[in-house]
């Protein structure tokens, strides 16, 4: 990501590993699964490879979702880079931000982690601008707040003096 002269990062960051972890659990539940469907119609050994095998595509498809997500905050925009093979970038000008809104279920609440989701000025496409699976939520919209505050973005004009 190239910047503006002027503008810096203020948060980089992926989804956190933790936030997969239901993944990885379903993930295992699924592989044991197919291990002893293996294991009775077939043979023990080949069983407990079938599991392993598919067990390690779910873990190769979890880091592949995590590592190729990518959120960042400059002083200036908001952006999402996602996709292995084909790419989406979302981005949007933090004067442009309106509303934010955090979710975290009970179990990412344990976790730390929770999905941000914004709202944008004249949101047309009706894609949702969100940071999903991060690490402490509040600091990042409070990182959003400052950086707002310090470039004076979306902070509305003094009214004009009557005299």
């Amino acid at each position: 990501m190239e910047l503006s002269p002027g503008e810096s990062v203020i948060f980089s960051g992926r989804p956190s590993w933790r936030s997969i972890l239901g993944f990885y659990f379903f993930g295992l539940v699924i592989a044991a699964a197919i291990g002893v469907g293996v294991g009775f119609a077939a043979d023990l050994g080949v069983g407990v490879a079938a599991g392993v095998a598919v067990f390690l595509v779910v873990v190769a498809a979890g880091w592949l979702k995590r590592a190729f997500t990518k959120y960042t905050i400059t002083t200036r925009r908001l952006r999402v880079r996602r996709g292995v093979l084909s790419r989406q970038v979302q981005e949007t000008r933090l004067d442009r931000l309106q509303d934010h809104s955090i979710r975290q279920s009970l179990m990412e609440r344990i976790l730390r982690v929770g999905t941000v989701d914004f709202d944008t000025a004249a949101d047309e496409q009706g894609d949702l601008f969100r940071f999903e699976g991060v690490d402490h939520p509040e600091a990042i919209i409070l990182s959003i707040d400052r950086a707002i505050q310090q470039t004076g973005a979306g902070v509305p004009p003094a009214p004009a003096d009557p005299r």
